[in-house]
């Protein structure tokens, strides 16, 4: 484990060692934040991209052409200053409710590293922790890759190794709805008021290969989400697209692309577009650029005018919507929140769940944060 890794996490404990009062949780003694991770300097660039890309046939050349696109901010990806700042909100949120338990940190891609975190935790008495992954959806590269990762982190902590216990899918708690329901009304108040109930609303959300999406509940769950939050912008035209796929034209991944359905709307004469990313919990590399330079750059070419949505990042609700997943899970007896017909989801996932559908195959990197 790197110094650094070390500073990280014990910026973020409570107590050097689990007592026994910890345990009266359910049985969990603490919290692990959970996510991609991503670069924080023009050098972490390569070694990330290859650790999200070891396995994967990707060129060399699709890796430098992604990592240009961090080279454009000094290689610097938001999305690890976010989880530093979830941290927090979320231990202030916790003290505040009672909840007394330590949090950590942990990447699949960049440090701080899952398996250095589990060797912490492990140091410090913790035998079993509930995860906070930052996705709010069902597919392979957001759900399972994830329980995999667990998998093989504590493979390599070995004997010891703390219980991890992912949190379920959130795409239709009430609050997750609720604080995006609020970015996009602030988005649409930005529009003059003579052109705002013309304008159209795209949601979009990470594109995944079809045969992956065939064998999970993503495509599905996004639209469930859209569908809840269009109820509050009926007078709103809107769609589903998708953004940021990476795999070879000839293969079919989830459609249509942001870009070519700016091209479209343009067409049809629509003037305002409001992007809501409700895919993504934080700003990183997928909307910074793919967004905010490359749809942005596309739009004003060809004269259209675009809002994009402020992601939940730590919004005062959504960090309680976290608050509350864990706190049902240390209640087992606490109501589960759910605000669509299919209710809310299980708390394990189904052994198998989510497969990858066929070739192994990056999310992204695409799959950049």
């Amino acid at each position: 484990m790197t110094n650094e890794t070390i500073a990280q996490n014990t910026e973020t404990e409570q107590s050097g060692t689990m007592s026994n009062s910890d345990h009266a949780n359910n049985g969990y003694d603490a919290i692990l934040l959970m996510s991609f991770g991503g670069p924080e300097s023009k050098d972490d660039v390569i070694p990330f991209l290859e650790n999200v890309l070891r396995g994967k046939n990707v060129p060399r050349k699709r890796m430098e052409a992604v990592a240009h696109h961090y080279y454009l901010f000094d290689g610097v990806s938001p999305i690890n200053g976010h989880c530093r700042e979830l941290i927090k909100a979320l231990k202030i949120e916790l003290e505040n409710s009672n909840i007394h338990l330590p949090v950590f940190w942990g990447n699949r891609n960049w440090q701080p590293m899952l398996a250095d975190t589990l060797t912490e935790m492990k140091n410090k008495g913790v035998k079993k922790a509930l995860a906070f992954v930052t996705s709010a959806y069902s597919s392979y590269s957001s759900c399972r890759q994830y329980l995999e990762d667990i998998e093989k982190a504590q493979k390599e902590v070995g004997v010891g190794a703390p219980q991890i216990d992912k949190i379920r899918v959130f795409y239709n708690h009430p609050k997750f709805i609720e604080t995006n329901r609020k970015n996009i009304e602030d988005a649409l108040a930005t529009i003059a008021p003579e052109k705002r109930q013309a304008a159209h609303i795209a949601f979009t959300a990470h594109s995944i290969p079809q045969f992956m999406s065939d064998n999970c509940a993503y495509e599905q769950q996004l639209n469930e989400t859209a569908a809840r939050l269009t109820k509050e912008f009926n007078q709103h035209p809107w769609q589903m697209v998708y953004q940021s796929r990476s795999g070879p034209a000839t293969q079919a991944w989830l459609a249509p692309d942001i870009c070519d359905h700016l091209k479209a709307l343009h067409a049809q004469g629509v003037e305002n577009v409001v992007i809501a990313p409700i895919g993504f919990l934080c700003d990183h590399m997928e909307i910074i650029y793919d967004l905010d330079v490359e749809a942005k750059k596309l739009s004003e070419e060809i004269g259209l005018s675009i809002v994009r949505v402020k992601t939940p990042g730590t919004d005062a609700l959504f960090v309680e919507m976290i608050k509350d997943l864990i706190q049902e899970r240390l209640e087992p007896s606490k109501p589960k929140a759910a605000v669509s017909d299919s209710g809310p989801y299980q708390n394990a996932c189904a052994p198998g769940c989510c497969p990858s559908g066929g070739p192994s195959m990056p999310a992204g990197p695409a799959g950049r944060p």
